[in-house]
């Protein structure tokens, strides 16, 4: 081979040498697109997929906040059983001072004029007739609440020998007697009678134990002679 065929040789590498370098950022950056296409491809999300997922997470935060919503609610009706309870202990103490007879204002109207007279010489906890599901204020301790708003509607002129009759409840619809299926609370949660939204309320009877109902009766409220229901303020 001749020093001039091998010159051509060497010249003809050269240039396809720099044809190859010169190609070769393109085709990197063609495999490099492709790669990233289908990368994006894989990472991101339909339309559907997005609409499951939000759905998902709607009936998951209803299902918690349903949740919480019911147990705050059965605290909140406990609750109100142990402020029933203590109320119970003061009228029972109060009843024994006045030949059984539970406390009676000639003229009332409301629960506040009938029960205040309990405190302070009966109780100063003025806390446990606020019931813990309405929205009533607090009241100060140990002062008569006469002039301010409770939860409890009260059965005027029962005695201790009424055992099985109704003494006190959360408070009612309105202040008439009722039969069995007739409303007693608030069947909407709104008010009147919706201490405890529309989940119905509780009873305290004469002889001392209590019954949760819904907002419909499963027994009378009756009002006999000489007794006559009152309701909180509105």
């Amino acid at each position: 081979m001749g020093i001039a065929t091998a010159r051509r040789l060497g010249e003809g590498f050269s240039v396809r040498l720099r044809q190859n370098r010169a190609g070769c950022p393109a085709a990197g950056l063609s495999r490099a697109g492709s790669l990233q296409a289908a990368t994006t491809g894989r990472a991101g999300f339909s339309f559907i997929e997005l609409l499951v997922i939000v759905v998902l997470l709607l009936v998951l935060t209803t299902m918690y906040w349903g949740s919480t919503s019911s147990s705050r609610r059965r605290q909140q009706q406990e609750a109100c059983r142990k402020n029933l309870e203590k109320i119970y202990v003061a009228l029972q103490i109060y009843a024994n001072d006045y030949s059984g007879a539970f406390p009676e204002i000639a003229g009332a109207r409301t629960s506040e004029e009938a029960l205040s007279g309990l405190v302070p010489r009966y109780t100063v906890d003025t806390s446990v007739f606020i019931c813990p599901g309405g929205k009533d204020s607090s009241l100060p301790a140990g002062e008569s609440f006469r002039d301010r708003r409770i939860s409890y509607a009260y059965f005027m002129g029962r005695y201790a020998t009424n055992a099985q009759a109704v003494l006190m409840s959360d408070r009612q619809v309105d202040a008439r007697a009722k039969a069995a299926g007739e409303q007693a609370f608030s069947s909407t949660g709104k008010p009147p009678g919706n201490n405890h939204g529309k989940a119905g309320g509780n009873f305290l009877f004469v002889d001392g134990h209590l019954e949760a109902t819904a907002a419909q009766l499963p027994f009378s409220l009756g009002v006999t002679q000489g007794v006559v229901l009152l309701n909180p303020k509105p």
